[in-house]
């Protein structure tokens, strides 16, 4: 493996030169770093990380820490993550917990402020508290998607302005026309999706109306538990004629149940979901939806991390994403008349 040291014997510099060179060329004059670079291409030579992280105090990488890798949504998000890292000069240590505390304590433990500067941490069954021991004694942690911006955590968060969305959601129904309303509310790691529960509840009730507890299924937040709740919810509530399901997954899964219950989407039932994640755009019907934007949210999310581990004697701040927006698409029209 070549060193350093035979870099910098090569280009006819310091060792010191050279790590300047790797770390922040614009202290090196040009003339010098065309040499040094020069040198680091004909003899192949790749800084060690590890070593540098340790004679540093600090590490070039950031990790994400989340629930479940197979939900469709966290791909997409990871990927805004890990490119507005990069543009900042982090890599990108992907910590998936598998729905599983211990191991996100695991992470936390070993990986936090040793190979990780800091952290984000999404929906995880780890309480706050632990987590803010864990900021104070490892390394800073931030929380990407907080689903309560009226309630600010004790630590530094993007938080999601959930309870407008599952607000957007009632006011399209409604505007159609639709009355007989059933709800899928996802409980996922982050806990009971209650702030988009909330938001529609609170729309519904505006208009006068109200939704029949019978009406509503609460289960896991994915495809698989949106098709059997859907099933279990139909043969309840037969005369229904739309489900709001507080994330995509669910809706997706309303959508292949009514299909096997030989209901027609959305002639007969409609149905919208929150997120738009790239799979609601590519089912049949493409399904009506309350948008966040996942990528404004992620590069939230690592900026203000980043800001976090830069002045770490700041308070925690609470930064809001962009506003939900309402996407239609062909899973919702106005009820049939009969």
């Amino acid at each position: 493996m070549v060193t350093l040291a035979e870099v910098a014997k090569r280009a006819r510099v310091t060792a010191a030169t050279v790590s300047n060179v790797l770390r922040n060329r614009e202290k090196v004059k040009p003339e010098t770093v065309e040499r040094v670079l020069a040198a680091i291409n004909e003899l192949g030579y790749r800084p060690n990380l590890n070593a540098r992280a340790l004679a540093e105090g600090r590490s070039p990488t950031l990790a994400l820490m989340l629930s479940n890798i197979t939900n469709p949504f966290y791909p997409e998000f990871v990927l805004a993550a890990e490119r507005a890292a990069r543009k900042a000069g982090f890599f990108l240590m992907v910590c998936n917990t598998d729905d599983n505390a211990d191991i996100g304590r695991a992470y936390l433990n070993q990986i936090a402020g040793t190979l990780a500067e800091g952290m984000l941490v999404m929906n995880t069954d780890i309480e706050i508290n632990e987590l803010c021991v864990s900021a104070m004694n490892n390394a800073p942690i931030l929380l990407a998607m907080w689903e309560h911006p009226e309630a600010p955590p004790a630590l530094p968060c993007v938080a999601v302005e959930f309870a407008k969305a599952g607000a957007l959601a009632a006011r399209h129904l409604l505007e159609l026309g639709h009355r007989k309303i059933g709800m899928l509310v996802g409980d996922g790691s982050g806990g009971l999706q209650d702030a988009r529960h909330d938001g529609f509840a609170a729309e519904v009730a505006r208009a006068g109306l109200r939704i029949d507890a019978a009406a509503v299924m609460r289960t896991r937040d994915s495809i698989d538990a949106g098709y059997a709740a859907c099933v279990q919810l139909m043969a309840a509530q037969p005369d229904l004629t739309a489900i709001f399901a507080t994330n995509d997954l669910m809706a997706i899964g309303a959508v292949q149940a009514l299909i096997t219950l030989g209901r027609v989407v959305p002639n007969d039932v409609s149905v919208i979901g929150i997120t738009d994640i790239q799979l609601a755009r590519q089912v049949h019907p493409p399904l009506t939806t309350v948008a966040i934007d996942t990528t404004a949210i992620a590069e939230l999310s690592v900026t203000c991390l980043i800001e976090q581990i830069e002045r770490p004697r700041q308070p925690p701040k609470m930064v809001i994403a962009p506003p939900p927006v309402l996407i239609v698409r062909a899973s919702t029209r106005a009820p049939a008349r009969g």
